[in-house]
């Protein structure tokens, strides 16, 4: 359908995961895509997909966590395309630990790279977009922190919703500059990073207590990205929008 046709895109955590779903599918969707990314392999290894199907992608190599790094970011982006019109903040990390035991260098860094590199791009986004007569930003924040706390998770729960309420206050902040802002907040979902914390039958269980019975798919993620991003939600910010297989309507 082409629905992000001729914009600029910035995907962070696009070298994995949802990132990585969402920035092959704004490209598929006619946007050109830039992939930012910590780990240049991943980050390469997306724009070579996209790529590789006839869409337009670069990568940029950054830590979120740090202001400087970002704002070249930004800056990278604008001289090579003159704008840009959709941010996905989806760089993020998991640490587990509870307030006793999760130590002070860990919480400071989940806080760092969730909370405060959503807020840091989203700073140095917009200032673009209002100059550019308005754009899209997409946050990520979770089924835990936008509707649930989970056990032994205090620095990532705590994080996520931070970034939910991030977005509202931005919301507010920048609708009259048609800046608008939203999130999604995925249940569990069939990543790297989610395999790397949970073995197979740890998964299987988890996936188990969910009313559709499974976990969800990065590409099913990257479709509600896509909705928030297009013209479609044209009149719709400070939403928090959870693709989670029912999770949270159990509470």
């Amino acid at each position: 359908m082409q629905r992000l046709a001729g914009k600029v895109a910035i995907v962070t955590g696009g070298g994995s995961g949802i990132g990585r779903a969402t920035a092959q599918l704004f490209a598929e969707e006619g946007a050109r895509v830039i992939v930012a990314e910590f780990d240049s392999k991943a980050g390469q290894g997306t724009v070579d997909l996209i790529r590789q199907t006839g869409g337009k992608a670069i990568f940029i190599q950054v830590d979120v966590s740090q202001s400087g790094q970002v704002q070249a970011m930004v800056q990278k982006t604008v001289d090579t395309y003159g704008r840009i019109d959709v941010l996905y903040n989806g760089a993020g990390i998991l640490l587990f630990g509870t307030a006793l035991d999760m130590s002070e260098k860990d919480w400071e860094r989940i806080i760092a790279v969730n909370l405060t590199g959503t807020f840091l791009c989203c700073k140095y986004v917009i200032p673009h977009m209002i100059k550019g007569g308005g754009g899209s930003i997409i946050n990520t924040s979770s089924s835990t922190g936008a509707y649930l706390a989970n056990a032994n998770a205090v620095g990532y729960v705590t994080s996520k919703g931070g970034v939910t309420l991030m977005t509202r206050c931005m919301a507010i902040d920048h609708a009259r500059d048609q800046v608008r802002v939203n999130c999604i907040a995925p249940g569990p979902t069939d990543t790297p990073m989610l395999r790397n914390a949970l073995n197979e039958q740890a998964l299987k269980e988890f996936a188990a207590t969910f009313p559709m019975k499974r976990l969800g798919t990065p590409r099913e993620q990257a479709h509600a990205v896509l909705f928030l991003a297009s013209d479609e939600a044209s009149f719709v910010t400070g939403l928090t929008l959870a693709a989670d297989g029912g999770q949270t309507v159990q509470i």
